[in-house]
């Protein structure tokens, strides 16, 4: 249906200054219309503790249909409702406005009648903000559904949407500018002198690759060491009382080709012990996946689930669906949980309560990771004692160091205005997290490890552990390099000690993954073995690179040892050692990474979920996890 002359609507809308609040409040007019007294009020009390307007708790609770409610609401506000899908808004003045500003107003520009805007607003408590900052600085307010107002932006200014989520990081930090046009000559060359100085002298390249080897292989123990040493450093007891009032809370859950886990997933996501009013979860879905988008339809969707399907574009990455829902989100605190996650219950409280007790600073907080599959074989095992180090002893030794910390790409939680003052996450990184991380610590925020637990699914077969590793390794390559553009301007950034942590945890990682078959051959040549550096070396000097990996190796094992020895993962102590064996399998991811970064930067090798034979029981409760020594 066409819209109506302007004229028409001038009869039909009085053209208003921007409405206030009738005296009666959403909650009485509700309440006039319902059987149940005693539901409005108590919204109106659970509103004046929160951020969230009564509206919002009308609705998280099941008091009143959602079309009584924005009636009732325009009557507070003193005026209409108007259905945007019968009466769309005028393109034209929507392409005058910055798209995600409309999406986090929950505003419109529906119609010009008499040179004044009109809106269609599904928040009027921030409508007279919002029309502040416009040009006119004035309009009148209608109220439309926050379903018909965010797909009516989305339906007119899709293509700009989909720019802003591909472009919202800076350039000058983002990893868009390398191609594989550009990329690939570089590696290329780089290969082809190593080759030729191979030919021409391959001892004094082998040995130089294995002086290289050897200075990383001492950095990244080195780190690891000192990180479990700071942790071990007790904290003094903090209380961190509740806020007054608890803020309103978005989580975002990226989904790709989940038909197995989503069913699971919204059991898991209603465990959670946050006020359904204050949380707003946001399941991001790809509008190519047939398949999710589908299996989604056939759910009943609590209140507090919301779906936001990301259009195509010229890539199909993780950073860039959480640019595009980001608008979206309604929370001054913004989290992201992965699909096959299973959170502590509690998560969402501890994190509201940590924020509430620090500055504006610490922009975020990061959760620990752990596995629901530990014992179903070798890899889910050694999967397991690897990240138990990494969460829970060698992330917070480096946060109470002072160093970036590279965040897990799960059961994180960032201040909102932090996350936009950085330019959100940069589309074609395919290990958005670590770089996040680095950007934060750049722009002077500080990140610190919450002690929560998230439970997800171990990758416990080798080739999709390859696959996956090899994704985050070419992430850590891409990020690594992007942030070198300019060392000296990472080295004001960051200071000294931020700059060499960088080095350790980016490049000492990479090279550490890529050069190991030389330290396995130091290792071999220490027990006699032959080796190609025997006759520049005396061979007490093979023997002492050899126990050098060992101790490297031996830093690793005790890391981990104590990582695992709590009661819920203590019985995978023997299989400590197997770390070695284990870490072969990165070797091939590196290389394959390497690869990936000549010929297709920005592809992202998804992991499957559910893999390991079938999604955890909703019932389980994860553990409290393994605590911090005394604070």
């Amino acid at each position: 249906m066409s819209p109506r002359p302007a004229q028409s609507v001038a009869r039909e809308e009085s053209v208003l200054p921007v409405p206030r609040p009738a005296a009666s409040g959403l909650a009485q007019a509700i309440a006039a219309e319902a059987a149940d007294l005693q539901g409005p009020a108590r919204a109106a009390a659970l509103a004046r503790r929160s951020e969230a307007p009564v509206r919002d708790v009308l609705l998280a609770h099941g008091i009143g249909a959602p079309e009584a409610v924005l009636a009732a609401e325009a009557r507070r506000w003193g005026t209409a409702v108007v259905d945007l899908l019968d009466r769309p808004p005028d393109a034209r003045l929507v392409a005058e406005y910055d798209p995600a500003a409309l999406l986090m107003a929950g505003c419109v520009p529906w119609r010009r009648v008499a040179g004044v805007t009109v809106y269609a607003c599904a928040r009027p408590e921030g409508f007279a903000r919002f029309v502040a900052g416009t040009p006119a600085g004035t309009g009148h307010m209608m109220l439309a559904s926050e379903a018909q107002v965010a797909s009516a932006v989305e339906g007119i200014a899709g293509p700009r949407l989909v720019e802003r989520a591909e472009t919202l990081a800076d350039a000058r930090y983002s990893a868009r500018t390398i191609s594989a046009a550009r990329s690939a000559p570089v590696l290329g060359a780089a290969l082809a002198a190593l080759l030729a100085w191979g030919l021409v002298h391959a001892s004094s390249l082998l040995a130089a690759l294995s002086l290289w080897a050897v200075a990383t292989l001492v950095m990244a123990p080195a780190l690891r060491a000192l990180a479990a040493a700071t942790h071990l450093r007790p904290r003094r007891p903090e209380p961190l009382p509740a806020p007054t009032r608890l803020p309103v809370v978005s989580m975002m859950v990226p989904l790709l080709r989940e038909q197995a886990i989503a069913e699971h997933l919204l059991r898991r996501l209603r465990r959670v012990d946050y006020p359904r009013e204050l949380l707003d979860i946001v399941l991001v879905v790809e509008a190519e996946d047939r398949v999710t988008r589908d299996t989604l339809a056939r759910l009943d969707l609590p209140p507090f689930v919301r779906v936001v399907t990301v259009p195509p574009g010229a890539v199909r990455t993780k950073p860039r669906a959480l640019n595009y829902a980001l608008p979206h989100c309604r929370g001054s605190i913004v989290g992201i949980w992965d699909a096959e996650d299973m959170p502590a219950p509690d998560q969402v409280r501890q994190v509201v309560r940590r924020f509430a007790a620090r500055g504006p600073d610490v922009a975020c907080l990061q959760g620990r990771l752990d596995y629901y599959n530990a014992g179903h074989n070798a890899v889910s095992r050694l999967f397991t004692i690897e990240y138990a180090a990494w969460f829970g002893i060698f992330l917070p030794g480096i946060e109470r160091l002072g160093l970036p910390v590279p965040l897990g790409g799960t059961t994180l939680f960032l201040r909102r205005e932090a996350i936009e003052a950085v330019g959100g996450w940069d589309a074609h990184n395919v290990t958005e997290d670590a770089d996040l991380g680095l950007r934060l610590a750049r722009r002077g925020y500080r990140t610190e490890i919450v002690d929560t637990v998230t439970l997800e699914e171990a990758n416990s077969r080798p080739w999709p552990w390859i696959k996956q590793r090899s994704r985050w390794l070419k992430g850590y390559a891409l990020t690594w390099a992007v942030h070198m553009r300019d060392p000296l301007a990472l080295w004001r950034d960051l200071g000294p000690r931020g700059f060499v942590g960088v080095q350790a945890i980016f490049l000492a990682t990479i090279s550490q993954f890529a050069l190991a078959p030389l330290m396995w051959f130091f290792l071999a040549a220490s027990f006699g073995m032959p080796h190609p550096l025997a006759g520049l070396l005396p061979p007490s000097g093979l023997v002492v690179l050899g126990a050098l990996f060992l101790a490297s190796q031996a830093i690793d094992w005790g890391v981990a040892a104590w990582a695992v020895s709590g009661p819920r993962h203590r019985r995978l102590i023997p299989w400590v050692p197997l770390l070695m064996p284990y870490y072969w399998m990165a070797t091939i991811a590196m290389w394959k990474a390497l690869w990936e970064v000549a010929v297709s930067p920005f592809y992202w090798d998804k992991t499957e979920h559910g893999a390991y034979g079938g999604p955890v029981p909703p019932t389980v409760t994860p553990p409290p996890g393994r605590r911090a020594p005394p604070r």
